[in-house]
């Protein structure tokens, strides 16, 4: 890792510290101000919004001639190499909901490609991160995707998108897809940490439909330099994934639907 590498990870890693802290300040307490989104299934509180200014002023005042791609802020383009990409608090149901998974993903591409990835999920005091080419960690230990290779023995997890009430194509299909092969499924509510969880070998699979850059920037190259595979397997649904352990890749993905489903 180079020098330059190295101070922009060490920065990361205290800005996501520093994001997880603002988060238990305001986790289970009263000044949530739980607002929704495009519906009542996407919610925006004010730990989101402060936890993304305190990111967003970090990189403005470090690097200011730095991109910055943030969930709820949108974009600030300064055509640079160099483009940060933030969700401040990755699961904000859960969050409302006082459910403790929840975390702070912030991913840096240079030339489009990224270059590092930090995922901390403060309630269990969990920080992922990795470098290109340099493996993934989580708390300065190197992890590695799970070994397995039988689907039957496999814990995978899964998501839905915020439009999953009006539109069929919603995920459903592909989980009574899996569901049956598998030892068991889960729903975490967090991309993040389900692609680090990925690359820790603590879920041997997950996908989701209709993600975004922020919710997947870190978390893909955490679990791709843990040795997991991903593919983008629908291009109409912004970014659908599937992430999984090298063993059950190909199978998993044969599973899931990759055109649209209607009524």
């Amino acid at each position: 890792m180079d020098t330059d590498t190295s101070s922009l990870l060490l920065n990361a890693i205290s800005w996501a510290r520093e994001a997880g802290a603002v988060h238990l300040r305001y986790f289970r307490g009263s000044e949530l101000n739980v607002k929704s989104k495009l519906n009542d299934s996407d919610v925006v509180t004010a730990a989101d919004k402060a936890a993304e200014k305190l990111i967003v002023d970090h990189i403005r005042r470090t690097y200011p001639a730095h991109s910055i791609l943030s969930e709820e802020s949108g974009e600030e383009n300064h055509a640079s190499e160099y483009r940060w990409v933030i969700d401040p608090l990755d699961g904000t149901t859960n969050f409302s909901q006082g459910l403790p998974l929840f975390s702070v993903s912030i991913g840096l591409e240079r030339n489009g490609e990224t270059l590092l990835g930090v995922v901390y999920a403060p309630y269990v005091n969990e920080l992922f991160h990795a470098v290109k080419g340099e493996g993934a960690y989580l708390n300065g230990e190197p992890i590695k995707a799970s070994a397995k290779t039988e689907l039957g023995e496999c814990v995978v997890s899964t998501g839905f998108p915020v439009d999953k009430d009006i539109n069929p194509d919603n995920n459903v299909d592909n989980l009574t897809s899996v569901l049956p092969y598998v030892r068991g499924m889960r729903r975490l509510g967090s991309a993040a940490i389900d692609l680090s969880y990925v690359g820790a070998g603590f879920l041997d699979g997950y996908w989701e439909l209709n993600l975004h850059e922020w919710d997947v920037s870190a978390g893909l190259l955490i679990a791709e330099e843990a040795g997991a595979r991903f593919t983008h397997f629908r291009s109409d649904r912004n970014i659908s994934v599937v992430a999984s352990c090298a063993g059950i890749h190909d199978r998993l993905l044969s599973m899931l639907s990759e055109s649209p489903k209607t009524e």
